[in-house]
């Protein structure tokens, strides 16, 4: 029998154990978030704790390797945006701007602006694309998913998520290269 680090990495976090937790968390959340916000999320850092807490729920029933983990995780937060998405159709609401002082901290101006420019960037470069490209452009990249485990998240079959990446890349290619609007 040999030893496998991600079943015992499961084993400790189904078992509680909060160092197992922290790794998952410090590998994938970085990763969530990336992929909620450039999906729209409204709250992509809340969206990443419900995710959190749903796992913290389910881990008992997990089987499976790591790359089933990560997709899993994964599909759980494309269920979790598509129900945002439907709360905010039903009651729109406007944002309240945040309150510095309020929160106690505040980050530097420069980083604040750094984040936003480099989101707005992103979201520019996506925009021109159809949802269905997106989707599976940020599930292959933020996710690290197989194009199976795409396919699944999205109900798609294989060759519709590889055709869909492929274009997506060739767009956002044209896009860079020569500015031409997508």
């Amino acid at each position: 029998m040999t030893f496998d680090p991600w079943q015992s990495l499961l084993g400790a976090a189904q078992a509680g154990a909060d160092w197992a937790w922290e790794r998952i968390y410090t590998e994938l959340a970085p990763k969530l978030r990336g992929y909620l916000v450039t999906r729209g999320a409204a709250d992509p850092d809340g969206l990443v704790g419900d995710v959190f807490l749903q796992v913290a729920r389910n881990i008992g029933t997990f089987r499976g390797d790591e790359d089933g983990f990560r997709s899993w995780v994964f599909m759980i937060a494309h269920h979790r945006l598509i129900d945002e998405r439907r709360r905010r159709s039903r009651r729109p609401t406007e944002p309240l701007p945040d309150d510095p002082l309020a929160l106690g901290t505040t980050e530097s101006a420069e980083t604040t602006a750094m984040v936003r420019i480099g989101d707005d960037e992103i979201r520019r470069l996506l925009e021109g694309l159809t949802s269905d490209q997106r989707e599976v452009l940020l599930l292959r990249i933020f996710g690290d998913l197989t194009v199976e485990q795409v396919a699944a998240i999205v109900g798609k079959r294989p060759g519709a998520v590889k055709a869909l990446q492929r274009r997506a890349l060739r767009a956002l290619e044209r896009r860079i290269t020569t500015g031409v609007p997508l």
